[in-house]
């Protein structure tokens, strides 16, 4: 079976020496008073002074053969990380620009900052993604924009194929969050992340319903129970000969393809009809795999991701029942809509047996967590040394995938205490994103950061350069903080 996903729209960026005489061309500015061009006629670069000193941003100089955009970078005073996320969002409105007058390609040319220059063109890439595959006049709809080129002396190849490797990977798990159901079931998400795999240099393995009986995985039988369609188990790993880390960076993502809420069945308003989006964490721990390969990273990663819809059908599993998890803890099932935390024990058990330098999972676990951030972080927790919480942080601040800390407490653990069992798997009404995250550390011996991106993943409305739909929350932040971790060495 060959991907049925789309490739990223941008699928060219290259770094020049000079641009082409009728390319055209997106000036970059950040001192609007040393400003000069030899693109632009001492009539034009006039025309633009005029314009900047009435504190216009984006000006265009139609050249007839080609047009000149000039986008003036503001920086925010103390403030780097709004300072980089204003450049994505110029990206974007720029890329709107671009596709309006059908340019197939613009080559970016650098009068300012190397890093204001790189989120200016990541936010023009991934503002231009879009999600065609079902629409059936594709070709008409495409954007233009097809490829983007850059000249500065201060920007380095590795740079501008770091950018590329990152978006396209944050585009890949955008086309996973945005298929439905009717394609994507348990089966062929794995598929999916083995053609990633085969695609950026990793392995991929996947165990099928009886591997996965075998190994006892109770949580992600049970909450397979009420489907037609067989679970899935993948395993990813990336393992380059010359890894800094000999215990491995493991990634977990919860793949719960679609999400009725089992017995405990969702309003469908508002809720149960964008439930597609519930793998998100799975695809961001593949999409992610996958940038660390394709960039030949010097880190050994390994991806889990366990994969299962929810359905009130069949034999499935009801609010009452006692489950054994693979971990051999036993949980009283008091809510079946809190069904991720249940296959997600399952995988965090089994990373165990990698002995992991540090486990990070992902996924779209509970409304708690959209109503305490929103739409604008990722709800984080976790019980990692602090050097490690405060380095996620900095990659969160960097990419504005800003991660909102909750605390850890043991106390919380009284909420999830059951009558008849080891656990139960909800803990009621207060602090339900914490009690959630208490719950999966019980199946954990090692150095643990929960990422609940419930309000993040899936956007209902335009966000900038995050679209519509699903956004491919989470890639470019791990993308970050692997880069980070590979410059510290040891």
């Amino acid at each position: 079976m060959r991907s049925k996903l789309q490739d990223i729209m941008i699928t060219s960026v290259k770094l020049m020496s000079t641009p082409g005489k009728v390319d055209h061309l997106l000036l970059v500015v950040n001192d609007k008073e040393t400003f000069k061009s030899t693109f632009l006629t001492p009539e034009e670069q006039l025309f633009v002074r005029d314009k900047l000193k009435e504190k216009k941003s984006q000006i265009v100089i139609n050249q007839y053969k080609r047009m000149i955009y000039i986008q003036l970078l503001t920086p925010v005073a103390n403030n780097s990380s709004k300072s980089l996320e204003n450049c994505r969002k110029a990206g974007a409105q720029l890329a709107a620009r671009f596709n309006a007058a059908g340019h197939s390609s613009v080559t970016i040319v650098d009068h300012g900052s190397a890093d204001y220059l790189l989120a200016l063109a990541e936010g023009i890439i991934l503002a231009n993604y879009q999600f065609l595959k079902y629409r059936t006049d594709k070709k008409k709809e495409a954007n233009s924009l097809k490829s983007l080129s850059i000249v500065s002396n201060k920007v380095k190849k590795q740079d501008v194929d770091y950018l590329l490797t990152v978006t396209q990977a944050t585009c890949k798990a955008r086309d996973l969050v945005n298929e439905p159901q009717s394609y994507l079931n348990a089966t062929v998400l794995s598929h999916e992340f083995k053609l990633l795999g085969k695609e950026a240099g990793f392995k991929t393995q996947v165990f099928d319903k009886k591997k996965i009986a075998a190994l006892k995985m109770g949580g992600l039988l049970a909450v397979n129970l009420g489907s037609i369609q067989p679970p899935t188990f993948t395993v990813m790993e990336y393992k380059p000969a010359k890894a800094i880390n000999k215990k491995p960076i493991v990634l977990v993502g919860k793949g719960v393809v679609y999400d009725t809420g089992g017995m405990s069945l969702k309003p469908t308003a508002n809720s149960m009809d964008y439930m597609k989006c519930d793998m998100g964490g799975g695809a961001t721990v593949g999409a992610a795999l996958f940038a660390a390969a394709k960039a030949k990273l010097p880190l050994y990663i390994v991806g889990l991701v366990p994969a299962t819809d929810n359905r009130p059908d069949g034999d499935a599993y009801v609010p009452g029942d006692v489950i054994t998890m693979m971990s051999g803890k036993t949980v009283e099932v008091l809510n079946t809509d809190a069904e991720g935390r249940l296959i997600l024990a399952d995988a965090l058990h089994y990373a165990k047996r990698y002995n992991p330098e540090l486990v990070i999972e992902f996924s779209t676990l509970t409304g708690s967590a959209a109503a305490t951030l929103g739409h604008y972080g990722i709800v984080a927790m976790g019980n990692a040394p602090e050097n490690v919480r405060n380095e996620l942080i900095k990659s969160g601040e960097d990419v504005y995938e800003r991660l909102g800390m909750m605390p850890f407490w043991d106390e919380y653990n009284e909420l999830l205490k059951s009558d008849i069992a080891d656990l139960k798997n909800i803990g009621g009404a207060n602090a339900g994103a914490i009690t959630a995250g208490k719950f999966l550390e019980h199946f954990t011996d090692y150095p643990f950061m929960h990422m609940d991106i419930a309000g993040p993943a899936f956007s209902k409305s335009n966000d900038s350069y995050r679209g519509k739909n699903g956004t491919g929350v989470g890639v470019r932040l791990l993308f970050n903080y692997f880069l980070r971790r590979a410059a510290a060495g040891k």
